[in-house]
């Protein structure tokens, strides 16, 4: 959609999607009668848990849930994530609820406007590239001058903190990360949280770590907390979403837990502008948060079965793809010959019939990449390896 005469410089300045030129791809390839498989989008196709869905009905049907949610109406929510952090990182400190515990319409909700919060337009934010696209439109709402922190698949797409300018460095008001990533299924281990939560202790920059994907790991991985390290709960705060781990991507629900004035800052925004998520999204929430962890392992072992048979296919054909150990991404080199990652994802949509996100989508150091999102049963992936190798072929 074209910008006109009302637009804003603000508005002038959001990041173009590229995923809308890939949407209207997708549509002309089906008007075409193409069958087109879409692994251009991380949109969880698994059932939710039942618990939830059964906690959402039974809010539907009352009529109070419907009304504005303001704080009071917001802490069973916020208890339940205090509960479900101790279960699940024992080794952090003890959560208070109305300190530590933010409610939020979904975790690109709570990055925009927590930049908003704990930054004045001009000021520093240290942020990766390639980077989830909203990372950057939630830089120009606020109004922040972007430091740009590669990810580079030398450096196993970790940020190399010490190459950060001096004078960066010190004037960052924010340092994000995410991890497991997306696009780049990269992971960190523990060691290097320390490292981010040690920089930003001596920088005095707050600690932002966008973490939806804390559950979608695999085989022995488990995902760090910046909250279950040492110096975590004062230097920084995490974003959580229902988005992945329970599949309720549509509800738009999540929340963000960490330092007490960085999570006062956000509310005091948010407070603002909006009146939380609905009240029947916050009872599914609470009553996915209490499912058992098998749960959970089983739904991340759906996406490893996916994952081995889209990397054995790709490797199969000669496209050489390496195993990711989280996230429901797989993140790969351009095929020899291939240079642009955009015209080479239209390309598959109008040849193949298949759709995935082109690296460059998620920002310059993307360029060369591709990224495919797990969320076809394994026979569908195989399908789409094969549709691809033909028209490579």
């Amino acid at each position: 959609m074209a910008l006109g005469r009302w637009a804003s410089a603000r508005a002038r300045a959001m990041p173009a999607s590229v995923f809308t030129t890939m949407d209207a791809a997708k549509a002309e390839a089906r008007a075409r009668g193409v069958d087109v498989i879409d692994l251009s989008i991380g949109s969880s196709d698994l059932p939710p848990p039942p618990a939830a869905v059964a906690a959402l009905r039974a809010a539907a049907d009352d009529p109070a849930s419907y009304g504005y949610c303001l704080e009071a109406c917001t802490r069973p929510l916020r208890e339940a994530v205090v509960r479900w952090v101790a279960r699940r990182y024992p080794e952090a400190p003890e959560l208070d609820p109305d300190l530590h515990v933010l409610p939020l319409i979904g975790s690109q909700e709570g990055m925009a406007h927590l930049l908003q919060a704990v930054a004045d337009p001009g000021d520093a934010v240290l942020m990766p590239d390639p980077a989830y696209p909203s990372y950057y439109g939630a830089a120009e709402l606020a109004g922040v001058r972007r430091v740009v922190l590669p990810l580079l698949e030398e450096n196993a797409f970790l940020p190399d903190l010490a190459a950060v300018p001096a004078a960066d460095a010190a004037a960052a008001r924010a340092l994000v990360v995410s991890y497991p990533n997306n696009p780049t299924a990269g992971v960190a281990d523990e060691a290097a949280f320390d490292d981010f939560i040690a920089f930003a202790a001596a920088h005095d920059t707050l600690l932002v770590h966008d973490f939806p994907y804390v559950d979608t790991v695999f085989g022995g991985y488990r995902a760090p907390s910046l909250l279950a390290r040492p110096g975590g709960l004062e230097t920084g705060i995490e974003l959580y979403s229902c988005s992945k781990s329970f599949h309720l991507a549509g509800l738009r629900v999540g929340w963000a837990v960490g330092n007490a004035d960085a999570i006062a800052a956000l509310a005091r925004v948010k407070g603002a502008i909006d009146f939380n998520p609905y009240l029947g999204a916050q009872c599914a929430a609470v009553a996915a948060l209490e499912q058992p962890r098998e749960r959970l392992l089983a739904d991340a072992e759906r996406f490893r079965e996916r994952r081995d048979a889209l990397v054995g296919a790709l490797n199969e054909a000669g496209w050489t793809t390496p195993s990711p150990q989280a996230s429901m991404y797989v993140w790969t080199s351009l095929p020899a010959g291939r240079r642009d990652s955009f015209e080479f994802a239209l390309d598959l949509v109008r040849r193949a019939g298949v759709a995935l996100a082109p690296g460059r989508a998620f920002g310059e150091r993307g360029e060369g990449y591709v990224r495919f999102a797990l969320v076809a049963e394994p026979e569908v992936l195989r399908e789409a390896v094969e549709r691809i190798r033909r028209t490579l072929d």
